[in-house]
């Protein structure tokens, strides 16, 4: 009787694919919360009724969402098709000259602290295999693909729209709930905590430094709602 394969659950899947797509996710949300901050803060800054607002805002961020969703996808896809290229390209040249490539190899490794024995032993197995000389090269070039680099194209690019979207609508929610005033109030503290949490986020993943990173990420934000506010004063009056 075969064995089959343990089938992980629903919830280890999704866990697997946010770790793979957590680039993604915090680009997304950094992205989501820097541009529309600044919209609704030039608008906050102009504009009398919340509807208004609402209604930029909203706009933007399905537009900025289906704008990063295509933008990752089709950099993915490219990024992707030039390593195919480019693998087939190196395949190719391998066998053309497989003697003189793998001789190339072997001279490289000279001054590793390979013994001459270690050397000659891969000098045969290579002329044995020709295309393992390409794997060789990969590998010792850190070249070989990752489980975020075998995920989807599709999920990272959905993953990315999940977050931009989330974090984009943050500062839009409160003035679908609240008056224009309350709404202004709610708004800068929501976005704010939300850039806090982002930028601990942001820490934690590339082990940088907490409050740095975290008064990086709001200063950015910050930079995007003055640019935005003044805008929307200049206009107004």
């Amino acid at each position: 009787m075969i064995e089959q394969a343990p089938r992980t659950s629903l919830l280890s899947r999704t866990k697997e694919s946010i770790r793979n797509c957590s680039g993604e996710i915090v680009f997304g949300m950094s992205d989501g919360v820097v541009s529309i901050f600044g919209l609704v803060a030039g608008m906050v800054a102009g504009a009398q009724s919340g509807d208004v607002i609402l209604l930029a805002g909203a706009t933007a961020a399905i537009a900025a969402t289906v704008s990063m969703m295509a933008g990752v996808f089709l950099d993915l896809e490219s990024e992707r098709d030039a390593a195919r290229v480019e693998a087939k390209e190196r395949a190719a040249e391998i066998r053309a000259d497989p003697d003189g490539n793998v001789n190339k190899l072997i001279a490289d490794l000279q001054g590793t602290g390979l013994s001459q024995k270690s050397l000659d032993a891969l000098r045969e197995d290579m002329k044995a295999n020709p295309l393992a000389l390409q794997k060789f090269e990969d590998a010792v070039a850190g070249e070989e693909e990752t489980a975020a680099q075998k995920t989807s194209p599709v999920i990272h690019a959905c993953w990315m729209g999940v977050a931009d979207f989330i974090a984009a609508m943050t500062p839009v929610i409160p003035f679908i709930f609240l008056p224009l005033e309350q709404a202004k109030v709610v708004f800068i503290f929501s976005t704010a905590l939300l850039l806090i949490l982002l930028g601990i986020g942001r820490a934690k993943l590339g082990e940088r430094p907490m409050f740095r990173t975290i008064l990086e990420t709001c200063a950015i934000a910050a930079a995007a709602a003055i640019a935005g506010a003044l805008v929307g004063l200049l206009i107004s009056s």
